[in-house]
């Protein structure tokens, strides 16, 4: 077993390492959401939390992690008698992006099931975790029915697993750990609830302190055995205090001066439910005892604050997570009173030392600000348009010569449900009809691999007609694994929606891309909820650019959109042919997912030979792919060309007009168009 990176070595973070230890003092704060950009050590750190761990004490034999004192008297390894067990050091799981529910959550033998009545389990990975830390990285790419599965068992601290009637039940408690980088999608606002605490990290920009991390990690990799060797002093300092903190828990008290500030914070905040309050409430509670008091002081509550209610405040997928600390402090103050018992010190910080500044409450001075760091989750709103005067009144020079300032995208609207019609198979989402593992079943066909979903009457008329044969004599129905049958089932699949806007120059373009952003950030709120993907590709003066690649960030979608520059000539077939590339690389990645192509263009083509002739091959090269598409109409004036539709037609999709460009328009024409082949080629007024 490699040697994990010593915890106390960590450069900086203060935030990240309090929030682990927190959780590590009391598991029922409810686990870290750690958002941040890529190569800011947020898995070294949950790693080597796992050495801080203290040992736990297990009953010899339970695959279930039960302690010898309180056995669970549901364990499926019970019924356990009460004594002395083994000690071991507190597991660390990890959950791999791709794993299955029965990974997870542990299968049921269902052949052994019906033909002896014996529930015959295999323990997933929450049954190991039991007691431990389960880690699951990149949690924002889990699919969302092994998140749903995972958050329960949290909240509930137990797993279940039902097959047909057959259910089983164990003891699933254990500290969870997310990590995720934002650029490449959020989480749902239901599951980021569920998380209790979240910190946002990023890479410290002082020189100094980036030279420190190089030094030690390049240390470490030269010798870890000898570079933790170094740590173990601290590492024993802060696993003993860990144990301390546990110990003193039960006595901190939470007084009714606390109480108050909790409940006006969450309510100045105005967070949903009540999670927030007893979060906060909990929190609060584990850093006076990290802090070794026994009482909560003010600085605990606004730590806690800090912690519990950032990612809570989201109420859609552009505002970035966050709090004013002003308006904290004021709250705070205004409903602060005199605690029962003053602080002993009479300082206020607690006493103690170590990560978050003495566990007494005052965020590190390095942190970062209420907004978190940079890492493309800012909102549009707040980044000047090129072209337009900044906050310090200065004006944003263009980008280059003959380029226009971006436009402002107009307001999203709500789009309508899209749908493709048929029977896809891509990968999980809200959207078009598809064979999935989960959804209502459809029919059974023969397991392909392990049995995951069982057809119960399929597998018995399978069985039915060879029960003589085998010599059934009894009630049981002799079951065979040739006679199981797998559910088939039909549940919904995400799409690609990829946009091909011209950018070239004039007002009309600066009018057509106001509504077109609009547009793509409606459907973006949209995909974000269905669990699309949305791409952009641009085209203007000699090339053309993936202004955004496929992609379920809102939030760094927002901002590239709202920077998005025109002007120059229009070279479509370097769109068309750039789109191609785009699809072709994304077929490779996610063969499943079906695209759709939006052109947003007047149909005319300039810059280099035959420019209109290389536009139409580039069309019929798309159509020769099979893609469904359509050309939104920008040509204006009373003398109409008709060379959008002319491409609609090269293209095998439809035409729309201008006028049809709101947000709803277009998503009622991707309905019309997903509708059928025999929508092709026609021309919508």
């Amino acid at each position: 077993m490699s040697t994990p990176y010593p915890f106390t070595a960590l450069v900086g973070q203060d935030d990240l390492r309090l929030a682990l230890l927190l959780n590590a003092v009391s598991p029922a704060v409810g686990g870290v959401l750690v958002r941040g950009e890529k190569g800011t050590a947020k898995s070294t750190a949950v790693r080597a939390l796992s050495a801080l761990m203290p040992q736990v004490e297990v009953v010899a034999g339970c695959r279930f992690s039960c302690a010898p004192g309180t056995p669970d008297p549901a364990c499926p390894d019970g019924p356990h008698e009460t004594g002395p067990g083994t000690s071991r050091a507190a597991r660390m799981v990890e959950l791999p992006v791709g794993a299955s529910e029965d990974r997870l959550v542990g299968a049921l033998d269902i052949e052994r099931a019906l033909a002896e009545g014996v529930k015959a389990f295999e323990p997933g990975l929450l049954a190991d975790a039991h007691r431990g830390i389960l880690y699951v990285d990149e949690v924002n790419l889990l699919h969302d029915h092994l998140v749903d599965l995972l958050l329960d068992a949290a909240a509930m601290g137990a797993s279940y697993v039902e097959r047909e009637g057959v259910s089983v039940r164990h003891a699933a408690r254990f500290l969870l750990v997310g990590t995720m980088n934002p650029e490449e999608g959020e989480l749902r606002p239901q599951l980021l609830d569920r998380f209790g605490l979240t910190v946002e990290v990023a890479a410290s920009r002082e020189p100094d302190q980036r030279v420190e991390v190089v030094k030690r990690r390049l240390a470490y990799d030269d010798d870890p055995e000898g570079f933790a060797g170094k740590w173990e002093q601290e590492e024993s300092a802060v696993r003993a205090r860990i144990v301390a903190a546990r110990d003193l828990l039960p006595s901190v008290r939470l007084g009714d001066a606390a109480l108050r500030q909790i409940a006006a914070t969450c309510a100045a905040f105005e967070v949903d439910g009540m999670r927030a309050d007893i979060v906060m409430a909990r929190t609060a509670t584990a850093l006076a005892a990290w802090a070794g008091r026994t009482d909560v002081l003010a600085e605990d509550v606004r730590q806690a604050a800090l912690l519990a209610l950032p990612h809570r405040r989201r109420r859609n997928p552009f505002d970035a997570p966050g709090l004013d600390e002003d308006k904290l402090d004021d709250t705070l103050e205004e409903f602060g009173g005199q605690d029962d018992e003053p602080d002993p010190d009479g300082d206020g910080d607690g006493g103690g030392d170590g990560p978050g500044g003495g566990g007494g409450g005052q965020p590190p001075q390095d942190a970062p600000e209420a907004n978190g760091p940079d890492t493309g989750g800012d909102r549009a709103a707040d980044i000047p348009a090129q072209g337009e005067p900044s906050d310090s009144g200065e004006q944003k020079a263009p980008a280059g010569g003959g380029e226009q300032a971006a436009a402002q995208a107009s307001e999203p609207f709500r789009t309508k449900m899209l749908s493709v019609p048929g029977l896809g198979e891509g990968a999980a989402g809200r959207r078009s009809r598809a064979r999935t593992e989960h959804g209502r079943t459809t029919g059974a066909r023969r397991p392909r691999g392990a049995l995951t979903k069982l057809h119960l009457a399929a597998t018995v008329q399978a069985a039915a007609p060879h029960q003589r044969a085998r010599g059934r004599s009894g009630p049981g129905l002799v079951v065979r694994r040739d006679d199981l049958r797998q559910a088939t089932r039909e549940g919904r699949e995400g799409n690609l929606v990829l946009f091909v806007v011209d950018a070239s120059g004039s007002m009309a373009a600066r009018q057509r891309m106001s509504a077109v952003k609009g547009a793509v950030l409606s459907l973006l709120l949209d995909a974000y909820q269905r669990r699309d993907k949305v791409g952009l590709v641009t085209f203007r003066g000699s090339s053309a650019d993936v202004a955004l690649p496929p992609t379920s960030s809102v939030d760094a979608a927002a901002v590239r959109l709202e920077s998005l520059p025109t002007g120059g000539r229009t070279p479509l077939s370097a769109g068309l042919l750039k789109a191609h590339d785009v699809l072709r690389v994304e077929r490779l990645r996610d063969p499943a997912r079906r695209p759709l192509v939006v052109v947003v263009t007047d149909g005319r083509a300039t810059g280099g030979p035959e420019p209109v002739a290389l536009a139409g091959r580039a069309a019929r090269l798309l159509a020769a792919e099979g893609m469904a598409s359509v050309v939104v109409d920008c040509e204006s004036g009373p003398v109409r060309l008709g060379l959008a539709g002319q491409l609609a037609g090269e293209l095998g999709g439809t035409a729309v007009t201008l006028d049809e460009l709101r947000a709803e328009s277009i998503a009622g024409l991707v309905k019309e168009v997903r509708q059928g082949p025999q929508s092709n080629s026609r021309r919508v007024a």
